[in-house]
């Protein structure tokens, strides 16, 4: 039998301590490690996540401002088309109440005046302070003006008025608009050209029927468009001097007139 001695037995307990110390250690290591290794990975992950939803929103965001910015731009060219589309219209419309003749009458103005016969007229009516031709107005005008192709050496005289509400100077202007209203679109529509309108007599106050009751007001708010014809002459029309506004326009009358 071996005997051993205090010494040796201590060191060996202190090598088979040490030894259990470091088996735990290197267990606990091993612990920890299978532990924290998912949880690094998961983090991992979701900073990967992270970084990838943030790369998409700015990408999402930088094509949505892209968007914005085009439809911007497309709302700007949209709104300065129609702004030279409007400045165009007023231009043309400028033009035509230029162009157009203004006289109180055709006598003296149109030369030869007793050869024009009268080969056709039309009458279209307003509403109340109105100058906007209704969808009716325009299936007159569109029956009067389907003859103009084939009437020759033709003028067309347009006279104009209004009811007796409000003041002189003012349905002066808006029979000066209603006139313009029906030329405008005769223009347009049959390529009329603007020197053959006389528009005549407006503002003086010529009832074709009583301001005394509602139906002759409604009457009194008409533009009339007569088409006389110089059959006899090859030429067009000429005139005998410069057609004036009408004396009785007064104060507040279109700066054309």
């Amino acid at each position: 039998m071996t005997r051993i001695s205090g010494a040796g037995f201590a060191t060996a307990s202190a090598v088979a301590a040490f030894a259990l110390l470091f088996t735990s250690g290197c267990t606990t290591k091993n612990y920890v490690r299978s532990q924290t290794e998912p949880v690094i990975q998961k983090t991992n992950e979701l900073d990967d996540a992270t970084a990838a939803n943030n790369r998409a929103i700015h990408d999402v965001d930088t094509r949505a401002q892209a968007g914005i910015q085009q439809a911007q731009n497309s709302a700007n060219q949209a709104q300065q088309s129609a702004q030279n589309a409007t400045q165009a219209a007023n231009g043309a419309q400028q033009s035509a109440q230029e162009a157009v003749n203004r006289a109180d009458s055709l006598a003296g103005v149109i030369a030869n005046l007793d050869n024009y016969k009268q080969v056709g007229d039309v009458s279209v009516t307003f509403g109340f302070n109105k100058s906007i031709l209704t969808r009716a107005d325009k299936d007159q005008l569109d029956q009067f003006g389907a003859q103009l192709g084939t009437t020759p050496n033709y003028i067309l005289e347009v006279t104009g008025g209004t009811d007796s509400t409000g003041s002189k100077a003012y349905n002066y202007g808006l029979s000066d608009r209603r006139a313009m209203a029906v030329v405008q679109y005769l223009a347009s529509k049959y390529n009329v050209p603007p020197h053959k309108f006389y528009l005549v007599g407006l503002g003086k106050d010529e009832e074709v029927a009583s301001n005394a009751t509602p139906a002759g007001r409604a009457k009194n708010r008409h533009v009339e468009v007569q088409l006389l014809s110089n059959a006899a002459n090859s030429n067009a029309p000429t005139t005998q001097g410069t057609a004036t506004p009408p004396s009785g326009s007064g104060a507040g009358a279109p700066s054309a007139q």
